[in-house]
């Protein structure tokens, strides 16, 4: 595995590359593709609305506005001793996010709770210059975290101001992911909105040098290794087995075969790709690797690593039978329904908006290191390499990283200070080497979910949850309803 894996894109649009590396590009995946098919285990009836924000919150010379799309369910919603509960929408359509966070639609009862889901700027139908959003860096200038923050801010004050009854309710900042992220960093800069937040799988720490680069491969690879025997090992072997058998004279045309691409492959600088494109697969899996049937990218088996790794039981074989090995693995993630007839290694792309919305993002504030070595993970040795990454970035959208902003910014490790904040992860979910997952005071909590993925607890109840997101979710109520009780003894004081 060469630099590209790292450094080049899956996503295309307008015939050219966005630079985002694959781990990136999985994180956004989860909420941007146009696939998704939402099938929520209650029915989620919500309101939707809008309101106007300004484009730049830190600037003076120009009142330029636009529509930013909220939704609202109060149905469990009490005037007298309620709260609200408002999901920091991430890089992707809110209607999806509402959909997907069943969690929220679980405990609103409990917690007599309005649900407020907000959207992202430049996500969705919040797009501060409609079609032109995404023309350039000029117009993509007011897509960070920081304006995001403000949108979400603005937001709160408005629905205080114009719900009765709202005025003297505690908030609660709840998020997934980056939306995950936004909502721990909201708490820390604006603790007088909310009186806590729940982080799900949050990577606040997967900036620079705050964790090892190398960390979330590693998980990756743990993910396969647990799952079957010799499983990771089947996968290290295939780099090799593939750089062999693609020089030899008919190898692109034996492979594309054997691999049943739909794209046969003709050119040797293919191969990179395809490779990177078999990376990504195993990366998707080790996020999506749920307990029960789930239909996100593509629609998945319960437990998809184990059914994975029922092919990859033994890498001590010919090179082509270990590939035809690694196509029936593959099957299992794009062809679970049975009904493809040939694998694309295009399709983990998607030209929606959002996709260039993150690449923007990743390619300014949201830098985050990976590499790999080949011996502590599955994968071809790769460094990090920030020099190409910031030339890549430079050469699509006219703007460099800044890798140190991030840190700078909402404190890196240094956040102690601040309180209210449950991170959550699931120890199969690679993107918990980024997070917290040890208590750093006795509000600053980290809940680790053996057995859980990808922020597994912000997901409605399933008959098939392990005990482990039972426990996490139960105790993520416990402190939401601690936050609440306290809110409303400091109010009884003050008056």
């Amino acid at each position: 595995m060469g630099r590209l894996f790292l450094l080049l894109l899956a996503f295309l649009t307008l015939g050219a590359a966005i630079p985002v590396p694959p781990a990136l590009r999985a994180f956004s995946k989860l909420h941007l593709s146009s696939s998704f098919a939402s099938h929520p285990a209650i029915v989620m009836n919500y309101s939707i609305h809008y309101i106007e924000q300004k484009v730049d919150h830190f600037g003076f010379n120009t009142d330029k506005t636009f529509k930013q799309r909220y939704l609202i369910s109060d149905k469990h919603w009490k005037k007298d001793g309620g709260s609200i509960l408002f999901y920091t929408g991430n890089e992707g359509d809110i209607i999806w996010f509402c959909n997907n966070t069943g969690f929220m639609w679980d405990v609103a009862e409990e917690l007599k709770a309005m649900l407020v889901f907000a959207e992202h700027r430049y996500y969705g139908k919040s797009l501060p210059f409609g079609v032109n959003s995404f023309k350039d860096s000029r117009h993509l200038n007011f897509l960070t975290s920081e304006q995001a923050l403000a949108d979400f801010a603005e937001l709160i004050q408005h629905l205080k101001t114009t719900i009765p009854g709202a005025e003297n309710q505690p908030v609660i900042a709840l998020g997934g992911s980056y939306g995950g992220m936004l909502a721990a960093w909201f708490r820390m800069k604006f603790p007088h909105m909310v009186v806590g937040a729940l982080a799900a799988s949050a990577p606040i720490w997967q900036f620079e040098d705050l964790v090892p680069c190398g960390v979330f491969m590693e998980i990756v690879t743990t993910d396969f290794r647990k799952s079957g025997p010799n499983c990771s090992e089947s996968i290290r072997r295939s780099w090799d087995a593939i750089n062999r058998l693609t020089r030899m004279g008919t190898g692109l045309h034996w492979l594309s075969e054997a691999l049943h691409l739909c794209t046969p492959l003709t050119k040797p600088q293919e191969v990179q790709h395809l490779k990177d494109w078999i990376s990504e697969t195993w990366i998707n899996l080790a996020m999506m690797d749920y307990p029960y049937k789930s239909n996100f990218l593509q629609p998945l088996p319960a437990w998809p690593i184990k059914v994975v790794c029922q092919y990859l039981k033994n890498p001590n074989v010919s090179d082509s039978q270990l590939l035809q090995n690694i196509f029936q693995a593959l099957n299992v993630y794009y062809n679970y329904s049975g009904q493809a007839r040939c694998l694309n290694i295009s399709e983990t792309s998607t030209k929606s908006l959002g996709s260039l919305g993150w690449s923007y993002q990743a390619c300014t504030e949201m830098v985050m290191p990976f590499c790999t070595n080949g011996v502590d993970d599955m994968f071809e040795p790769s460094s990090w390499d920030l020099q190409a990454f910031s030339d890549e970035c430079f050469r699509q959208w006219g703007v460099r990283p800044r890798p140190s902003w991030i840190p700078a910014m909402y404190g890196g490790k240094n956040i102690s200070s601040h309180t209210n904040i449950v991170f959550s992860n699931g120890d199969l979910d690679p993107w918990s080497g980024g997070g917290v997952t040890k208590d750093i005071t006795d509000t600053l909590v980290a809940i680790t979910i053996p057995d859980g993925a990808h922020h597994l607890d912000l997901r409605a109840n399933n008959a098939y949850d392990p005990k482990t997101v039972l426990l996490a979710r139960s105790l993520e109520v416990t402190y939401m309803n601690r936050w609440i009780g306290d809110f409303y003894a400091s109010l009884r004081k003050k008056r």
